[in-house]
C-alpha cells in the first residue's frame, strides 16, 4: 500500500495547484478497499499500484460529489469539504480528481481503461437514481439493489476485473467477486446505519432514513407492517425523527427480523463471491472480515 500512497501523492502533486493539495490532504484515506483488492489480485504487476491509485482518486471524487448531493457535514468523522469550503469547491475538487484519474487511465490497456471508465458512467447513473428514489418512499427491493450495484458495486467490480487482466486471471470470476463484495459491503453499511451509534458511524445513526433513503431493512419492514403501521412509517420518512420514533422503528425491525433478513442477503452474496474465487484465501478473508462488521 505504501507504493499506492506514493502514486496518489505523485498524481496530486502533478496537478500543480496548492489548493488541491491542501484540500486533498484533509480527506481521510478510508479503508482503501479497492486499492487493496487490486494489489491482492495482481500482486506482481508493476502497473497495479498506479491502477489502484487511479481507482482511489475516482472513488474519492465520487464521495466529494455524494457529500454535496447529501449536504453531508461530515465524512468519516471529519468535517466534509463541502461543509468547510462550500459545495462549489467540493464539486470542482471532485472534477479535478476525476479528470486526473482519466488522464492516467489512458496509458493502460484499452480493455482495462474501458472497464474502469464504464464503471464511472454506471456509478454516476446510480447516484442519480439514488437521488430520484429519495423523492418518495421506495418499497421495491429489486429497484434498490439495481441502484446499489450501479452506485457502489460497479467500481469494485471494475477494480477486480481490471486487476485480473493485469494478472492474467479469470476476469469473469473476479468480476462476480467484486460485484458481490460491493453489494454485500453496502448492505452491511445499511445495517450499521441502523444498529450503530453516531460515534462509530461518524454521522448520526439512522441518517439514511432521515435523508429519504430506503435501504433494505426499511423495505423489509414496510412489507412486514400492518396497514396503520405502514402509514406511520411513511409519515416519518425523510424527516427529522425524535428518540421515541427512532426507538419505534428499531423495535419493529427487531420484531420482524428486518436487520437479520438484510444480513442473510449480504451473506448469500458473500458466499457466491467466495465460491467464485475459492482458491484465493486472501480474497475469501476480505469477505469474511467484511461480513463480521455488522455484529
Amino acid at each position: 500500500m505504501q507504493r499506492v500512497e506514493s502514486e496518489i501523492a505523485r498524481l496530486i502533486e502533478e496537478i500543480d495547484y496548492d489548493a488541491v493539495s491542501r484540500l486533498f490532504a484533509t480527506l481521510s484515506g478510508g479503508k482503501r478497499l479497492r486499492a487493496k483488492l487490486i494489489l491482492k489480485i495482481a500482486p506482481n504487476s508493476p502497473e497495479a499500484p498506479l491502477l489502484a491509485a487511479i481507482v482511489e482518486l475516482i472513488h474519492g471524487a465520487s464521495l466529494l460529489h455524494d457529500d454535496v448531493i447529501d449536504d453531508a457535514k461530515t465524512r468519516r468523522g471529519a468535517v466534509s469539504v463541502n461543509a468547510s469550503e462550500g459545495s462549489k469547491i467540493a464539486v470542482m475538487l471532485g472534477d479535478i480528481l476525476y479528470s486526473k484519474a482519466f488522464s492516467e487511465l489512458v496509458s493502460f490497456d484499452k480493455e482495462i481503461a474501458k472497464i474502469v471508465a464504464s464503471s464511472v458512467t454506471a456509478l454516476s447513473k446510480g447516484e442519480m437514481q439514488d437521488v430520484k428514489m429519495a423523492d418518495t418512499f421506495n418499497d421495491d427491493e429489486e429497484k434498490y439493489l439495481r441502484m446499489l450495484y450501479l452506485k457502489t458495486a460497479t467500481l469494485i467490480e471494475a477494480a477486480a476485473m481490471a486487476a485480473a487482466i493485469l494478472a492474467g486471471k479469470d476476469v469473469e470470476k473476479h468480476g462476480v467477486y467484486g460485484k458481490n463484495l460491493g453489494l454485500s459491503f453496502q448492505i452491511i453499511d445499511d445495517i450499521l446505519d441502523i444498529t450503530s451509534d453516531e460515534k462509530t458511524l461518524g454521522k448520526p445513526a439512522m441518517n439514511d432514513f432521515v435523508e429519504g433513503k430506503c435501504t433494505l431493512p426499511y423495505i423489509y419492514l414496510y412489507h412486514a407492517l400492518e396497514s396503520e403501521e405502514k402509514k406511520k412509517l411513511l409519515s416519518l420518512h425523510a424527516k427529522q425523527i425524535d428518540k421515541e420514533q427512532t426507538q419505534w422503528i428499531q423495535e419493529k425491525m427487531q420484531e420482524h427480523g428486518c436487520v437479520l433478513q438484510s444480513f442473510e442477503l449480504a451473506k448469500t452474496l458473500s458466499n457466491e463471491a467466495m465460491h467464485a474465487v475459492a482458491e484465493d484465501k486472501e480474497l475469501v478473508a476480505i469477505l469474511e472480515n467484511m461480513i463480521q462488521r455488522s455484529y
